[in-house]
């Protein structure tokens, strides 16, 4: 799991540096800070599951194994991309690695998790449905809905909350009453585990709990999985200077790096040496570069092509 966030790490850090030559023709949302929810969670789940992202959906498609080429020829707005240079960066889907659909309007992943979880149910799959989103997402009437009904009908499904405390700029503590967001698990009935989400383990843990709940036939699960985003909500900047969080804050959560918890974790086991991760990382930074060059050689989507896969 360390191997795998480093590697979405370094992709991250690379397009925030290439961002600025301005042929990336889309936003970008980065998780960077947020490795572990996406790693944690992903490699508990199976390639046949479903996994329903957000804007901030990069980690999670390369977590389920998506096509790292795929991708960046997608966020250059390529034929090649994963949606065909349709989506960019908030659209990034594989249905054959089980990432099924990232939709960029908040909470907007979560009824349609809850949907597939209700097909498999009725079709008999034991298949598990995921829907990632962030705290801001239990802000909204459909969460509530498709909680509400997940319990009802005890659905294979997992609300992830990524709770990186701010929507856009607004901190939590100005958006909800001061309670645990773990609590409103309890209100619709459903099992509620809250974790440090900086700590990959620990997400993995309660994610394979979930999942195997969910395949038994117990029901939804709402995991709360606290963290933080270190760039801006939408670009490639560090954003710590600006007024709406405090440089103390940042800089505390700066210390809490899931990678570096990771690598000591690994380090006070004996597993991993300098030498290891210094090869893992020349290895990233080559198959980063190749993709890269391959995205920005890629053609362009042909324009008689444009009215494809509309269907309204």
């Amino acid at each position: 799991m360390h191997r795998d966030m480093l590697r979405i790490r370094l992709v991250e850090e690379s397009i925030a540096e290439r961002y600025a030559e301005q042929e990336m023709r889309c936003p970008v949302h980065l998780s960077i800070g947020q490795e572990a929810t996406a790693v944690g969670v992903c490699h508990a789940l199976q390639h046949t599951d479903r996994v329903f992202s957000t804007h901030r959906c990069h980690a999670h498609y390369l977590a389920m194994d998506g096509s790292l080429k795929a991708m960046l020829a997608e966020i250059y707005g390529k034929a090649a991309g994963c949606v065909g240079g349709r989506g960019g960066s908030m659209h990034l889907a594989d249905p054959d690695k089980g990432i099924i659909a990232s939709v960029p309007i908040v909470a907007s992943s979560i009824p349609l998790a809850v949907g597939a979880a209700l097909a498999d149910q009725i079709d008999g799959k034991k298949s598990v449905s995921v829907a990632f989103f962030g705290d801001a997402s239990v802000e909204e009437g459909v969460f509530h809905e498709s909680a509400n009904f997940a319990s009802l009908r005890k659905l294979p499904v997992l609300f992830v909350c990524e709770n990186n405390l701010y929507s856009v700029y607004t901190p939590l503590r100005d958006r909800q009453p001061p309670r645990p967001l773990i609590e409103l698990a309890r209100a619709y009935g459903m099992s509620g585990v809250s974790a440090d989400g900086n700590n990959v383990v620990a997400v993995f843990k309660a994610a394979q709990e979930a999942v195997e709940r969910a395949r038994q036939g117990a029901g939804p699960t709402f995991l709360v999985l606290d963290t933080y985003r270190w760039r801006e909500h939408c670009g490639p900047n560090f954003d710590n200077h600006i007024g709406y969080r405090t440089e103390a804050e940042y800089e505390t959560w700066r210390t809490r790096c899931p990678i570096e918890d990771s690598r000591g974790e690994l380090n006070s086991q004996k597993l991993l040496t300098p030498a290891d991760e210094a090869l893992m990382v020349a290895e990233f930074k080559r198959e980063i570069d190749m993709a890269f060059e391959f995205a920005k050689a890629a053609p362009l989507p042909e324009p008689s092509q444009a009215s494809a896969h509309v269907y309204a």
